[in-house]
């Protein structure tokens, strides 16, 4: 239905005299590398110097074309102009109408609102610092404006890992070629809200920097073009301890060492180590967002879940394992899940008739879940051990570690038999 949609709309606005073209293709290869390279090659951009990318939940402003083409005419060595995602309206936007504001679900329940933590500490703080020190930071696939140019030099999209946008920019920041993020210029967007949409999100956003990482570290290193210190800041920053190492040390500290410190006796972890640095880590990265700091807690809870996924897929991609390139698009519910938006009469005739028209290709048939499918039991295994050292500490009057393993084994727990997120009956 969405794509007779998008098609209907772009009709009417040709209909109005605007320069638009609707295009898609028959197959899934390449995902969207591969869309992104056969969109390069349609004979409408051919003369075009910039290329403009949203996915398809994202709704810029009228004016963001204004906002960003300007960086990139007046600075030609500037090849990527990154936006901001924005999952919730701001007060001078309240008056806003319903449409506009559909995407934006950051409230829509307490996994959107984590999520909004964590995305917003990497905006408004990663991106933001590797921008502002012209150092290198990486390009979040969609709310950004790329100079073709640039894009071609780096030997265009490709399909080798699941972060085509991430592959993209490492080469072209090797080139030579600079980037900027604009945090001023906001794009509104739509969160996953079921946990399985999130699961397999994390899973690419992790597996695909892990992959990457292993294909390009000799690519990095034998560079003759950047210095050794961007060498060593993409490699050892940006690679290895934010996307490998930050899993395994959050893993390891809050599921791991904690837990055999109550079970072993002899392991003692100093109070440095298990209450300021993490407290402060923790306040830092919440400072992006202070509407939601009393979900902290919460926060800090999910998070170790999580890593505990990432983790998994950070291996994954090291190793090449069979899920490396498993490609699930992140489902976004939109209004689906409440009511249907009203269509006009005419178009809604016109979606009828493209209804009747048989797909290019056809669409999987759905097969009712069991009810257990919604269960992750690595989680639950986890939870258990978790709650199993809670007690013993608790029992032997250890340390006071039992607060955190009940809080934690919980989590695991909650997170383990699905109840976090929107429930959609059937999925």
């Amino acid at each position: 239905m969405t794509v007779e949609l998008v098609e209907m709309e772009c009709q009417r606005w040709k209909n109005n005299g605007v320069k638009i073209h609707y295009r898609s293709r028959d197959n899934r290869k390449g995902y969207k590398a591969g869309a992104l390279e056969q969109g390069m090659r349609h004979d409408s951009v051919q003369g075009c110097d910039y290329v403009a990318m949203f996915d398809a939940d994202f709704q810029p402003e009228s004016d963001f074309l204004m906002r960003t083409v300007p960086f990139l005419v007046h600075n030609p060595d500037i090849a990527l102009v990154q936006a901001r995602w924005k999952f919730v309206l701001f007060p001078n936007e309240e008056e806003e109408s319903e449409d506009l504001c559909r995407a934006v679900n950051a409230d829509e329940c307490l996994m959107t609102r984590i999520q909004e933590m964590s995305l917003d500490y990497h905006f408004k703080i990663e991106q933001e610092a590797g921008s502002s020190t012209c150092a290198f930071f990486g390009f979040n696939g969609t709310a950004g404006i790329w100079r073709i140019s640039a894009i071609t030099e780096a030997g265009g999209w490709k399909d080798r890992t699941t972060v085509e946008d991430m592959d993209l920019a490492v080469r072209a920041s090797l080139r030579g070629w600079k980037f900027i993020y604009v945090g001023d210029i906001k794009v509104k967007n739509e969160l996953p809200s079921t946990f399985k949409a999130y699961r397999y999100q994390q899973h690419r956003w992790s597996c695909g920097p892990a992959n990457l990482f292993k294909k390009m570290a000799m690519e990095i290193i034998r560079n003759e073009k950047v210095s050794m210190w961007k060498k060593f800041h993409v490699i050892y920053s940006f690679f290895f301890v934010g996307k490998i190492v930050a899993h395994t040390v959050t893993f390891v500290f809050y599921c791991v060492i904690i837990p055999v410190s109550v079970l072993v006796p002899e392991v003692d972890i100093p109070q440095w180590g298990v209450v300021y640095v993490p407290t402060i880590i923790t306040l830092l990265k919440a400072f992006g967002t202070p509407s939601s700091f009393h979900l902290l807690i919460l926060w800090v809870l999910f998070e170790n879940v999580m890593s505990f996924h990432r983790i998994k897929a950070a291996i994954t991609g090291l190793l090449e394992a069979a899920r490396v390139n498993e490609w699930v698009v992140t489902e976004k519910l939109g209004d689906a899940h409440k009511t249907k938006p009203a269509l006009k009469m005419e178009d809604s005739k016109k979606l009828r008739d493209a209804q009747e028209t048989k797909p290019l290709i056809d669409k999987p048939k759905k097969h009712r879940p069991r009810f257990w499918h919604r269960f992750y039991f690595s989680e639950l295994g986890l939870g258990v051990f978790l709650l199993l050292c809670g007690y013993y500490d608790l029992a032997n009057e250890g340390q006071g570690y039992f607060v955190y393993l009940f809080l934690q084994g919980l989590a695991f727990l909650i997170i383990g038999f699905g109840y976090v997120g929107i429930h959609v009956p059937g999925s």
